[in-house]
């Protein structure tokens, strides 16, 4: 689950989601870095044992919206903010970096998996802008990428059942350390499609606009996890699992 705060991370833990993606800004900008004071209390809910198993928290890494191509200061600030939230205890990070040309950035994407020290390192779907994907798939398992979220170059994964379903048996044909996780516009129906594409895992936001009466310069509206659709992506999950 891709989420924007605590009680997204309650909201996730409860339905029985296995890790989130922390993330703010997700719906303006496609998600963005949260604070280290977030990624803090995030990990105290999230490994509370009290009510239910706990869960892993990856935060995103991404300085500004936009593009995936990096320079040298940007490179540095998110280096940065890996090592801070692998210092709070972060279990793993989501990051991405291409070069100009659309390539995976090679020594961006190995000074990210260093900072993060043995956390596991998801590749965001930058993954989706790149013209040769298998061989991006290559070259991410032999940095140490543990796995990439991809919808298969489409808007929505559900329109990249096929690209999706190219990755997976790239990576078992290769025997790669890496693992296929289906995200993009992904709705509870779609779940049991690309769980027959052969994924490890499903990604969604899950998220719904709440009304605000905000006061000068606020927005009048903002994101919220979805509790009702967490619990049908599980129920969905668990139903697609059980047949596959």
């Amino acid at each position: 689950m891709a989420v924007q705060d605590v009680a997204g991370v309650r909201t996730a833990r409860a339905a029985g989601a296995q890790r989130v993606e922390l993330c703010v800004a997700l719906g303006a900008t496609g998600g963005l870095t949260p604070s280290v004071g977030l990624v803090d209390v995030a990990l105290a809910v999230a490994e509370d044992f009290t009510d239910h198993e706990p869960i892993e928290v990856h935060p995103l890494i991404r300085p500004r919206a936009g593009g995936f191509a990096y320079d040298r200061t940007e490179l540095d600030v998110m280096v940065a903010d890996v090592r801070a939230v692998v210092d709070a205890g972060a279990h793993g990070v989501v990051v991405g970096a291409l070069t100009a040309d659309g390539r995976v950035d090679v020594e961006a994407v190995r000074a990210l998996v260093a900072a993060a020290e043995g956390r596991e390192v998801t590749f965001h779907r930058a993954l989706d802008a790149v013209p040769d994907v298998l061989r991006a798939l290559d070259t991410l398992a032999a940095l140490g990428v543990a796995r990439v979220l991809t919808s298969g170059g489409e808007a929505r994964s559900i329109d990249g059942l096929e690209q999706l379903r190219r990755c997976v048996q790239h990576v078992h044909d290769g025997s790669l350390p890496l693992q296929v996780q289906a995200g993009g516009g992904v709705r509870v129906a779609d779940v049991a499609a690309l769980v027959g594409a052969g994924v490890d895992a499903v990604h969604l936001s899950a998220k719904t606009l709440v009304q605000d009466a905000a006061g000068p310069g606020g927005a009048s509206e903002y994101e919220v996890t979805d509790a009702g659709l967490v619990l049908a992506a599980r129920d969905a999950l668990d139903a697609a699992l059980a047949t596959d």
